[in-house]
């Protein structure tokens, strides 16, 4: 999540500010109730109130599985560059922001009447604590306005404040670190690029000592780090490879396991809590319809910097997949909750039908996204879809034998390589470039050079260079790549 931060432009939160709270509070509202129903609807037993805590725990878009559809292949030629960069960004805050629904729906439940509540009442000592996250207090009941005012400190100010609070207090710290530490030449090449994991680490660790929000203290922290632009400048100058072999060693080994804990012997049970392989099956593909793309459809037209048409917001709203973080929202959620068969019916049902239901979504969720990419872009080149040419970098390969990237062109006069549609833009660049003017003729270019390899040029030289369509739209082979 550090990474995800700090691979986005300067100062991105500040200057998308409206469009992330439109999609992170009234959009996320939308798809929390839309998601709760289609499960309601297709769970047996479950009341409407239980279903909002299995839909809290799937409304969030992974955070990993979204950086394959934001930086993947497909994006890199078909997805324009503003709209990679929110579906980013709005992953990263978006897994942090699901503890505020969850938690609120935890508090209506353990805050409502049940007919057993004398019993549950009687049986708590008057030194009992009444915390949300106090999993020996059972129902509390009768009082709506306790369950807010619990919900408002533990799930939004505990939860998502201090957690936001304490990322930002961590990656400004670090970024001054880092460049006191860096001006004296204090650090090497290898300490600078583990910085990230480093801090991801320590804020992991010193979150779960005060119980707040680490992913999304994570996200905040990779943000302010990079928040004058100068971090992710100083990776790419020093061509960074050890952060993306880090993350894709931990997404192997995460999704291995996701693979070995899969519960498929719950996966049908129709006799004990009356869920099906078919009554499933319908689920994942309501929720793939209903779960995201009517709530952007909605309010796509009050973000114009992030979707320019109906396609992108349709493109926004489908791929966004339910992924590990949905299984840390509902193993928290079994936490609060008593162990299955020790409560009341309607608990009962709910931690019965809760863990099979967001496990298969996930499932569901990674084999339909995961298929849907190749399917798709298939498609765009059987229907001989132009890629996107917008925003041309220069980049000098650092081996004869690495392949080109993707959506790239080789450069015969510069011996070099033309990048389109890059994901990462350079920190020197305006941050509203890509919507002051997008049809422009003139584009900054970045020149990567390796270095030693001129004496008289810096590591990193401007160059304005006019794009002209037939040379962008060369192909040539690598072996012509110097």
């Amino acid at each position: 999540m550090v990474k995800v931060g700090y691979e986005l432009p300067k100062r991105y939160l500040r200057l998308h500010l409206v469009e992330l709270t439109i999609c992170l509070l009234p959009l996320m509202t939308i798809q929390w109730l839309t998601t709760s129903a289609c499960i309601k609807l297709m769970i047996p037993g479950l009341s409407f109130l239980t279903s909002l805590i299995i839909g809290s725990c799937v409304i969030c878009i992974d955070p990993v599985l979204s950086q394959a559809v934001a930086k993947g292949p497909f994006a890199d030629q078909y997805v324009r560059r503003h709209l990679r960069e929110f579906i980013s960004a709005e992953a990263g805050g978006n897994d942090g922001f699901g503890f505020p629904f969850l938690l609120l729906s935890i508090a209506l439940l353990r805050y409502a009447d049940t007919p057993a509540m004398e019993t549950v009442k009687a049986s708590l000592g008057e030194d009992s604590r009444d915390w949300i996250g106090e999993p020996d207090t059972g129902r509390l009941g009768g009082d709506v306005g306790r369950a807010l005012a619990h919900w408002a400190v533990e799930g939004v100010l505990y939860m998502l404040v201090m957690g936001a609070g304490y990322g930002v207090l961590v990656g400004f710290l670090s970024r001054k670190a880092l460049k006191l530490a860096s001006k004296r030449r204090w650090v090497d090449k290898e300490g600078f690029f583990s910085y990230p994991v480093a801090i991801g680490l320590f804020i992991v660790g010193t979150c779960g000592c005060f119980g707040s929000d680490e992913t999304l203290a994570c996200f905040v922290a990779g943000c302010a780090l990079n928040w004058d632009g100068s971090y992710h400048f100083e990776v790419e100058e020093r061509h960074d490879s050890f952060n993306f072999t880090i993350e894709n060693l931990l997404n192997i080994g995460t999704f291995m396991f996701l693979g070995a804990i899969m519960p498929f012997n719950q996966l049908h049970m129709p006799s004990q809590t009356g869920i099906t392989v078919a009554r499933l099956v319908g689920l994942g593909f309501l929720i793939l319809i209903f779960r995201r793309m009517p709530a952007i459809m909605m309010g796509y037209r009050f973000m114009p910097k992030v979707c320019d048409n109906w396609r992108e917001a349709l493109f926004m709203g489908y791929f966004a997949p339910i992924g590990v973080g949905a299984i840390s929202y509902v193993e928290y959620a079994r936490r609060l909750l008593p162990d299955p068969g020790e409560s009341d019916a309607e608990i009962n049902n709910l931690t019965a039908a809760m863990i099979p239901v967001v496990y298969w979504l996930v499932f569901f969720s990674i084999v339909i996204h995961g298929l849907s990419i190749p399917v798709l872009n298939c498609l765009y080149k059987w229907f001989k879809v132009p890629t996107i040419r917008d925003h041309p970098v220069e980049i000098i390969l650092l081996s004869e034998k690495e392949p080109l990237p993707n959506n790239s062109v080789v450069d015969h006069r510069g011996h070099s390589v033309i990048l389109n549609n890059r994901f990462s833009r350079s920190s020197k660049q305006h941050a509203h470039s890509d919507h002051s003017n997008p049809h422009r003729e003139e584009t900054d270019t970045m020149v990567l050079r390796r270095s030693g390899e001129t004496s008289h040029r810096s590591s990193l030289e401007r160059a304005l260079t006019k794009g002209s369509s037939r040379e962008l739209e060369q192909t040539v082979s690598a072996r012509n790549v110097v």
